[in-house]
């Protein structure tokens, strides 16, 4: 365990300020380039960032949900393709930990000791070209072919493997090659270059910097004690329903972070932007006024939903009803993102849509929001069953 970091909530929120400031400056290169920001992992490593959910027992920060929430919120104003990385992250590492886990305690216990003694990132890799996103249903094809030692070769491709170059351990989402196959997640140490390649493919119009390009697996070698969750297809577990709160949370609040990135960048754009025809600031003018009002608005309605969602989701007796929610927290929330952006850049016209300014790089990232599960059809179209249930059972919506 590391020495004289900050191991505590409190001083892990304190010190992400600065971090965000510092994670702003670079964003716009990196975003330009789609380059992997790794002189950004270190500084979340030393604040505590990368362990904020480990527990205190494993050497960690001891932080939940509402921790997570706060921290990616501060991360994603500087740069949001950090805080998909780190969300994703610290989702992995909240599933791993949590009570009737499906992990195995050692396999656990070296994920987190390897977080804790390091800025070691790891990340699940589910999705394929054939199959798409596992949570629409479906078997992989990346396969894991069994060795005489116990252990598995692993062969297949994987795609937006988000944060590929900053990656430590790879939890991949494959089928065994049994008659009847099982599915698990086998962990691939990045440490070891044997047995898979990258193929630098991602060229996204957002999230440029999250480098999520695709990973080939040409017999990549797990050992038997690097497997975890293994189920048959189709199966669930009771964790399964929590862990996909905890991401819409998550991922909402990676993208509020660049809600309140446009706020600032169009409240500091109106004060400074002095037509010559006026002699005074935009920010003068009530018509400026009102929409930045209908921004603040906005984006604190989106604050206040992400926190209620987090702190309910961290409490076992709201859990249930906050996993219900949490998806159409999510679309709310990333919905107003792309308003807010959308809006900032209606105001202030051409300038909003130069690279020379950060709006323009805060509508592309916005813009990213609608791609992560659960998806906009996915929310309403439960939602809607949902409703329709409680008619049918003659309880009122």
């Amino acid at each position: 365990m590391s020495v004289g970091f900050v191991r505590n909530t409190a001083d892990v929120h304190a010190a992400l300020p600065a971090i965000s400031t510092r994670l702003a400056a670079g964003a716009a290169a990196h975003d330009a380039a789609g380059t992997f920001p790794h002189e950004a992992i270190a500084p979340l490593w030393e604040a505590g960032v990368l362990d904020l959910v480990v527990p205190r027992g494993a050497g960690g920060v001891g932080g939940g949900l509402r921790d997570t929430v706060a921290a990616l919120t501060e991360i994603g104003r500087g740069d949001p393709s950090v805080a998909l990385v780190v969300g994703l992250h610290l989702l992995q590492l909240l599933a791993i930990g949590a009570p009737g886990s499906p992990w195995p305690d050692g396999l656990r216990d070296r994920l987190q000791r390897s977080v804790v003694d390091g800025p070691a990132l790891l990340n699940a890799l589910r999705v394929e070209p054939e199959l798409g996103t596992p949570a629409r249903g479906g078997l992989p094809a990346t396969v894991a072919i069994r060795q005489p030692d116990g252990g598995f070769r692993l062969h297949g491709r994987k795609i937006y493997s988000t944060g590929m170059p900053g990656l430590r351990w790879h939890l991949v989402y494959a089928r065994t090659d049994d008659p009847e196959p099982c599915v698990a997640q086998f962990v691939v140490d990045a440490a070891d270059r044997e047995g898979w390649r990258v193929e630098p493919t991602w060229d996204h119009l957002g999230m440029r910097a999250t480098a999520s390009h695709d990973v080939v697996y040409e017999g990549a070698y797990v050992a038997a004690d690097a497997v975890a969750d293994i189920r048959t297809p189709g199966t669930g577990h009771p964790l399964d329903p929590v862990v996909l709160g905890w991401n819409a949370a998550a991922i909402a609040a990676t993208y509020h972070g660049v809600a309140l990135a446009a706020r600032d960048w169009l409240v500091d754009y109106l004060h400074h932007r002095v037509p010559s025809a006026l002699g005074a600031p935009l920010a003068t003018l009530p018509r400026f006024q009102e929409a930045v009002g209908r921004i603040e608005a906005t984006v604190r309605t989106s604050t206040r939903l992400l926190d209620d969602l987090a702190r309910r989701l961290d409490d076992p007796s709201t859990v249930s009803d906050a996993v219900a929610d949490a998806p159409v927290v999510k679309r709310a929330v990333t919905n107003a993102v792309i308003e807010v952006t959308s809006e900032a850049i209606g105001l202030v016209g051409n300038p909003g849509l130069s690279r020379a300014n950060d709006i323009e790089r805060h509508l592309r990232n916005a813009l990213c929001s609608r791609i992560h599960t659960p998806q906009d059809d996915m929310v309403l179209l439960m939602a809607g069953r949902e409703a329709l249930a409680r008619h049918d059972d003659g309880a009122r919506p």
